[in-house]
């Protein structure tokens, strides 16, 4: 009798792991497929068409000749707001991808240029938001990809406080003219 409990209470445990582990899946598998075709075609995040065209006609005329020469992304972090290592790794991961998404429409040779020479990312820091808000300007100017995150607020900063620049990524003359006279963080 006691072997037969045994047996029915494993066969139960296992049957209802694989079912609880299909029924995951499952949902899972929804789940992701309905982020995905939500996200697919959300370029919330960047400028209007007219903006996005704007910067790509800047980097036709000062990206010229450069096609050739390494690429680096910079992320410039503000330093007059206080940010715990993980919060200004956070922002920085933010900014890195939001830039790159911006980079491929405007700036795509950049990309593959930077993507083949090792995808090189500098942090700097950046003193405060109007200086922040200079060089995305600067940068739009010169043609290359810049995007800040203004981040929602949720544990250390304030809402709609700007906390990185992510900037690139362009080649390395370009971005030394934009942010050479920045420290490293």
């Amino acid at each position: 009798m006691l072997p037969t409990v045994i047996a029915v209470s494993i066969a139960s445990l296992t049957v209802g792991y694989f079912v609880g582990m299909g029924r995951s899946l499952v949902s899972y598998n929804s789940n992701s497929r309905r982020i995905l075709s939500a996200s697919d075609d959300d370029d919330s995040d960047l400028d209007t068409d007219d903006e996005m065209a704007a910067i790509a006609d800047n980097y036709s005329s000062s990206g010229k000749g450069l096609e050739g020469e390494e690429c680096k992304m910079i992320l410039a972090v503000r330093m007059d707001i206080k940010m715990e290592k993980g919060k200004i790794a956070a922002q920085c991961g933010h900014a890195a991808l939001a830039a790159y998404k911006a980079a491929r429409k405007v700036t795509p040779k950049f990309i593959k240029q930077w993507e083949k020479r090792g995808q090189a990312k500098v942090a700097v820091k950046c003193p405060d938001e109007d200086t922040m808000l200079e060089l995305e300007s600067k940068a739009k100017e010169l043609g290359i990809a810049a995007r800040s995150i203004i981040d929602a607020g949720r544990t250390q900063i304030a809402p709609n406080t700007r906390t990185v620049l992510g900037l690139g990524p362009a080649p390395v003359s370009l971005m030394n003219q934009l942010t050479g006279h920045l420290k490293l963080l």
